[in-house]
This record gives C-alpha cells, structure tokens and sequence, in this order.
C-alpha cells in the first residue's frame, strides 16, 4: 500500500503524541479559572475506529477499476478509515462529527497519483464519468475546505497528492525552487537545507500540511514579516485541468491583464490541482534569534508594533499576545522554565515597580525575530529595541523565545487534550488597518462575551497580534467553553459572532485561513456584491461541470 502518512483520524498529529500538563503546575487552575473545566475529571476516550460506522462507498466497480489502470492497485483505496481521513480538516467541528461518526458524505475512492501525468489522466477520467475532484494535502484545513457536499450525488475523488513531495530543482541564481506539491513542511524543508536555502514559511500547521495546501489556501507564516506570505513566495504554478496543464511562469512581475497566478492563489482546488510551485527561496541565514519582551498593557504592545511596521527595521516575527493569551502562555510552560520563574519570582515585579507598571495582570509578552548575517541581525536587533523601550516595553533574552520556537507547532494538540474533557477551542482570525484594529479587537471580544452569555456558559476568549505590514496586521484570536449536549449549535454562536464582528469592525473574514465552507457565508459582505459575483462567474466560466470541489469558497 502507498507509504503516504496521515494524522489520526479523530484529530491532531500522529498517534500516541498528545498534549501532557503533568510538568506544567499552573495549567490545570487556569483552565480552571477560564472555563470553568476541573481537570481531574477522567477524559473520554475516543471510540475505537471499529465501532464506526461509514456510509459505503458509491464508487463503481468500473469506474475504480479505470482509476486503478492509472495509479496502481497500491495507489488506490475504498478502505472506511482512509476514506475517513479524507472526509473532513481538524477543525473543531469536523472533530466532533468525525468523533460522533457523523458523516453526511464521505468521499468514495482515495487515489495517491505518482506525478502530473497520472493527475492529468485522472482529472480527464473524472470528467468524462461525471465524477467530483476534491483534492487533498496534509488534511490541516479548518474551514470546511476538504469535506464532500452533503447533497452530492455523484462519484466523489479524493486525489491525494502525498506521493508528489519532492524538490525537482533549484535554480540558484534565481533563488527559485520547483516543488512538488504534495511536499509537507518539514520534508520540503529539510530538503531545501540540506542544499543551504529555506523557504521561510512555518504556518502553524507547518508539520502536517503542503505547499499546494498552503498555495490553494492564501496560507501565512509565523516568519511572513521576511519572507512574505505564500502569496509573496509562490512565483510558478502548475495546475492540471480537463484536457491541459495550466502554467504560470516564474517570472518576477507580468503585465499580462488580470494575475491568472492571483486566481489560483486562494482557489482551494476549485479551478484544478495544483501539481507544481515554484517558489522564492533563501540563502539559510547565518544567524537567526527569538528574543523575548514585555509590556505594559496590549495597547503598548500594539503601538509598538505598529511603529515597528513603519520603522526600517525588518525582523522575520512581530507578534505580541494580549494579556490573557500571555496569562495562558504562562500556564502551559514548564516550571523549571526561564520565563516562569522570571514571573513568579522578584525580577519582574522588581523591574515593574521601577517602570511604574501598576497591574502584574495587563503584562502582554511579545517575540520578536531577527534573521540574517550577523551585522544584519544585530542592526535590526538593535533599531527593534529602542522602539520597544520606546513604549515601554522591555527584553527577557533569548530563552523564552528558544520555548516559542519548540511549541510554535504543538497547540492544536491541546486542543485535542480540551475536547476530550468536554471542551471547544477553535480559533478566528482576522486583519485590518492599523487605524481599525484596536476596534477589531474590542469588538470580538464584546461579541464573544455576549455569545457566552446567551449560551449561558463561561467562556474564554484571548488574542495575538502577528504579521505585520505596513498598513495593518492581523489579528489572532483562540476561544473556548465547555460545551453541552449539542456543541455544534454552540459553537456556531460564538463562531458566528466573533466573525460577524470582523466585517462590522472593517476587517476581513479570514487573513489566512481560506474560506471553504466556514467562512463562505461572509463572503459577500467582505468583498462586495459585485465582487463575489465576478468570483462566481470565474468558478462557473471554468468548472461549468462543477468537477473541482463544488460549493467551496462560495458556497455555490
């Protein structure tokens, strides 16, 4: 069978990992205190796979037998479980149904294609039998881009692009590097450095997600203030369509009429597969650094930020976490960590007193990157700091930041750990001007809140800022509840609330993690009428036949 790997299929990453708070003492009376959740309450175990029940599959056995002729009998599966795994992303509410065996439509055949040429074959013989494309990465997404409609009829593809994972060439003068893209993050990485480049791009679901999943997304990385977002670094493409490849050449800027390179950025497969990226990479720098900083509130913290964005300086990561997302990342540090014990001890409240800071609760942490030679990092290092004593801000070194650098990718396990015990945690995330993002900000939390309280339910809500440009940055936000006995409706309370609160606050429904079904219902507002006419008439004008993920993005 294929040796293409997959995450659990009811949840996060790979089996037998998960998220442990035994060496974590302050973890368990904060959650305590968020959300009301006693942790010494046993979790539920998860149902074993074999008592699920999967609707079967609607493939014929023609149809899988042509499928079978292009990829090989290894390549290619009706398997429950593996059809499973393809159903749905790792939100949090396609954990719950794939948990509650909740399936309305599974796709009905997984196929694991070697190259473009099997691709191409397999579009054209879905075309011809009428059949539905959905196509597949790492399976991170979190916003309905992967599930099968409830209401299709017809046969459903999953066309796995795990097999396409390797770097074909790099040209080095250019910096350009040709991927394959099924290629997850740490595979296409380590291939890249292991030739002296990197890529750049580490989005929080950098360990089980790809590069097309990262192009047919708008994806952002935590490194995107250097490097772009992938928007920024996909400069080539290949996508196969009935009959033919499209290709967008890696040309370093076109007058050519509306960006075709632009439209398939985004498109989350619904105008082809993507097969092929090229993309912008880099010399692996010499130095690279995560220092740490306080502040004295998040308005503080925002202001620097901001002067950050419009200064000279260009570190690689400008975040910087509100106070109660800066209580949390407190909570889930170890003891015997630097940063701990800096708080708990008589440095920082020492340090506070001296600074005339007056609440220990308002404090906000922040980290920041520097990357590049080492005079580079020390200037930028340098020109960062004086803005950020500037605002009243100051440095705790390196070590917290080397603790940011070894957990970055490990959260959405602890979502996992949450949902097992009767809790929802998800996420919504935004971006705005600088002007608008302080009312963004107070905004959701003022929805969320109220959504709580109409739930009757105690609830948490705390936030980051992170990819910062010029005129505005992105806002992050994480909450949470214990849920009753319908999740679903709950969480769409709050969920609706939050991203409603985006478009009347001026921001936009999602800075980087798509639109798929989730988020569609906002669509119309965020981007005008007109203007989600004109995407509708793309989607029609080149999927008449609706062979490529139907329903996604538009909902249409």
């Amino acid at each position: 069978m294929t040796d293409v790997k997959h995450m659990k299929w009811w949840g996060w990453g790979i089996e037998g990992v998960g998220f442990h708070y035994d060496d974590k003492p302050a973890f368990a009376p904060f959650v305590k205190y968020a959300v009301g959740l006693d942790l010494s309450t046993p979790a539920t175990p998860v149902a074993p796979f074999s008592e699920i029940t999967v609707p079967a599959s609607r493939a014929s056995e023609e149809f899988v037998s042509r499928l079978t002729r292009i990829v090989g009998a290894d390549n290619l599966t009706t398997d429950d479980q593996a059809r499973v795994v393809h159903t749905f992303g790792k939100s949090i509410r396609d954990l719950i149904r794939v948990r509650a065996a909740d399936f309305p439509r599974t796709p009905d055949v997984v196929v694991y294609p070697a190259d473009e040429v099997e691709v191409q074959q397999l579009v054209d013989a879905a075309v011809e039998a009428d059949a539905v494309i959905i196509p597949f990465g790492g399976g991170s997404n979190i916003v309905g881009s992967l599930e099968p409609l409830a209401s299709e009829e017809r046969t459903v593809i999953s066309l796995d692009l795990g097999r396409m994972r390797r770097v074909l060439e790099i040209d080095e003068e250019s910096g350009l590097a040709r991927i394959e893209a099924g290629a997850q993050g740490p595979d296409l990485e380590a291939q890249l450095v292991e030739k002296g480049w990197t890529l750049g791009h580490f989005p929080d679901s950098f360990t089980h997600s790809t590069l097309g999943g990262w192009v047919a997304t708008r994806s952002s990385g935590m490194q995107s203030d250097k490097y772009g977002d992938i928007a920024d670094i996909a400069r080539g493409l290949r996508v196969v369509r009935p009959g033919g490849t499209l290709v967008i050449r890696p040309l370093p800027s076109t007058s050519t009429g509306p960006s075709v390179r632009e439209m398939i950025i985004g498109s989350e497969g619904r105008l082809g597969v993507i097969t092929e990226v090229t993309v912008q990479v880099h010399r692996t720098p010499e130095k690279r650094d995560v220092y740490a900083y306080f502040f004295p509130n998040w308005g503080a913290g925002l202001a620097a930020m901001q002067a950050i964005a419009e200064s000279d300086a260009t570190p690689s990561i400008t975040r910087v976490s509100d106070a109660r997302e800066s209580a949390f990342s407190l909570a889930t540090s170890k003891e015997s960590s630097g940063v701990t014990k800096f708080i708990t001890g008589t440095v920082l409240p020492g340090l506070m007193k001296l600074k005339g800071w007056k609440n220990l609760d308002e404090i906000c942490l922040s980290f920041i990157g520097y990357e590049g030679s080492e005079s580079h990092a020390k200037r930028q290092k340098s020109l960062v700091e004086a803005l950020v004593k500037k605002h009243g801000g100051f440095g705790v070194g390196t070590g917290p930041g080397v603790l940011y650098d070894q957990k970055k990718f490990d959260t959405p396990y602890l979502r996992d750990f949450l949902l097992d015990r009767g809790a929802a945690a998800d996420v919504s995330e935004t971006a705005a001007p600088w002007s608008k993002l302080q009312t963004v900000y107070t905004n959701a939390y003022a929805a969320a809140n109220r959504a709580y309280a109409e739930l009757g339910v105690q609830g948490w809500i705390m936030a980051h800022l992170s990819h910062s440009y010029h005129s505005g940055a992105c806002l992050y936000f994480t909450f949470a509840f214990v849920h009753g006995d319908a999740p679903l409706e709950q969480y769409d309370v709050v969920k609706r609330a939050i991203q409603q609160s985006f478009i009347d606050s001026g921001a936009t429904l999602s800075h980087h993690h798509g639109v798929g079904l989730e988020h569609a219902p906002w669509l119309e507002q965020d981007i005008s009428t007109q203007g989600a006419a004109v995407m509708q008439g793309l989607l029609d004008s080149a999927d008449p036949t609706r062979t490529f993920n139907p329903g996604k993005i538009t909902g249409k």
